[in-house]
């Protein structure tokens, strides 16, 4: 990750007290006729207006699940709500299943060293459990997407890679490799989460290459020397072929964290797009093709303001072969950065890979408001097939970690003391999508921005059907939501999101 400041902005606006969803009545008019006569013509009787007709049930009901910004709703389930036959008037939402767009791979956050840690070391089994289970189980947030690091991040006790060597000294041959720092943590927490939904899909990325490959001989700074990109490809390979006879497949791969930086006190590293077409195209993809490895490259890893880059390195075709998506951080730029490069390269998958809060965030409401309007809806609407967070979890000092980010909050915070769990603003906008929206799902149309209420809907392989709304207004407001499947209104709370499901 890069830099404080998140863009996009936080609403300042708190928002109203939770006032119960209702359900609206919903009446079609018609109009009446009148009346002739003979001449001379009598004064007509004042002509009665034919009663309009009761709304129709069609005997099927959307299930709703609620968060407010004051927490008295926290993915909450709500009463149910009718639906009714036709269109009502006045649908701040329209939802059209005939016009699909990309398919979901899922949502998540990251298994970093440091979540690894407080999981399996400030836990007890039974807390380790549990939360496992609320991020990752059936009856929890469910959880079908994460991202490993390869060697050490910000956000790990001590930097490594899985070569390190004295300064000086080169493997070239890779016989000192060994992931063994991912065996202590990582790995058996993300063969736990797989244990519990077996379609978890596992990305990962290196946010430096041993030191020795690079120009400063260092994880520190610096880039990949031109003689070595044979290697760094073989190690890549190597960790890819290792994860999986450890039970951990990789299902996509980056080349580099956040390759337009170089952070100064944590493994880093630039490599510009002409580098990546060279490594991808001539080293990488092919390495990854000749060992038989179903592992899918990821192009950029990197905030939105740099679409241009992942434009170039596209626009090789050599390269281009190998790449089956792009994925984007939050820290700078404009969300719509993903659906540039989409235009341009349609056939290219979309991923959401990183996005941290900040313990100094201002609010529940606020960090809700970024998460839900910006990732959840924003990113979906702008092509992304996943959505990750950082950190899953991180103590309540915001570590383990070593330089970077010093107060970084993770999806959950753990106390190191006693294991208790605090579930964060982001962990249930994760929830408002994870829990809901299947693998294979299809992004669907919806009417987002009437009435200053965003949606973004899905239609999932069992042939239901999911609408996450958010309020973007500070005063509770009607909203009905017309579909295929019928009608239904609900008076949402400002500032809340609610999801709905039906089928």
């Amino acid at each position: 990750m890069t830099g404080r400041s998140i863009v996009g902005g936080w609403l300042g606006a708190r928002g109203a007290l939770w006032s119960g969803l209702l359900v609206a009545g919903l009446v079609a008019g018609c109009g009446g006729g009148g009346g002739g006569g003979s001449v001379p013509t009598p004064t007509p009787a004042p002509s009665t207006p034919a009663p309009a007709p009761a709304p129709v049930p069609t005997g099927t009901t959307a299930e709703v699940w609620l968060t407010t910004p004051d927490q008295s709703a926290l993915l909450t389930p709500q009463t149910a709500l009718p639906l009714y036959t036709g269109v009502a008037a006045g649908a701040t939402i329209t939802v059209d299943a005939t016009q699909k767009f990309q398919q979901m791979v899922g949502f998540g956050a990251s298994l970093t060293d440091a979540a690894a840690y407080v999981i399996q070391h400030d836990m007890s089994a039974a807390q380790r459990d549990a939360l496992l289970a609320d991020l990752f189980g059936p009856q929890g947030n469910r959880f079908n997407f994460t991202r490993l690091t390869l060697g050490a991040s910000d956000f790990s006790a001590s930097h490594y890679s899985y070569d390190d060597q004295p300064k000086g000294q080169t493997d070239v041959s890779l016989a000192g490799f060994s992931i063994a720092p991912a065996r202590a943590d990582v790995l058996p927490t993300a063969r736990a989460a797989r244990a519990l939904n077996p379609d978890l899909a596992v990305m990962a990325t290196p946010w430096s290459p041993p030191g020795w490959m690079k120009t400063t001989d260092s994880l520190i700074k610096g880039t990949l020397k031109p003689e070595y990109h044979d290697a760094f490809a073989r190690y890549l390979t190597q960790t890819v072929q290792a994860f999986a006879a450890e039970g951990v497949p990789i299902d996509y791969l980056s080349l580099q964290n956040e390759p337009d930086f170089e952070p100064d006190n944590y493994p880093g590293m630039r490599l510009s797009p002409q580098q990546r077409i060279s490594l991808v195209g001539d080293h990488v993809g092919p390495a990854l093709r000749a060992a038989g490895l179903a592992t899918r490259l990821l192009e950029l890893d990197h905030n939105w303001d740099l679409a241009a880059q992942a434009t170039t390195v596209l626009a090789d075709t050599k390269a281009a072969g190998f790449i089956a998506g792009v994925a984007w951080h939050c820290y700078r730029g404009d969300v719509s950065g993903q659906s540039t490069v989409h235009d341009s390269f349609p056939g290219v998958g979309s991923f959401f890979t990183e996005c941290t809060g900040y313990e100094g965030a201002p609010g529940f409401g606020n960090t809700l408001s970024f998460n839900v309007r910006t990732l959840m809806i924003g990113a979906t609407r702008n092509w992304a097939q996943g959505v990750l967070l950082f950190n899953a979890a991180l103590d309540q000092d915001h570590g383990p970690h070593l330089g970077g980010c010093a107060d970084c909050r993770g999806v959950v915070t753990v106390d190191k003391a006693t294991g208790a769990v605090t579930r964060n603003a982001e962990f249930y906008a994760l929830g408002h999508l994870s829990r809901f929206v299947q693998r294979g799902a299809r992004r669907i149309a919806s009417t987002s921005g009437a009435g200053n209420v965003l949606s973004v809907a899905f239609e999932n392989p069992d042939g239901t059907s999911v609408l996450l709304a958010y309020n973007n207004n500070s005063v509770v407001t009607s909203v009905v939501v017309n579909a295929a499947a019928g009608n239904f209104s609900v008076s949402m709370p400002a500032q809340s999101a609610a999801t709905f499901r039906w089928k």
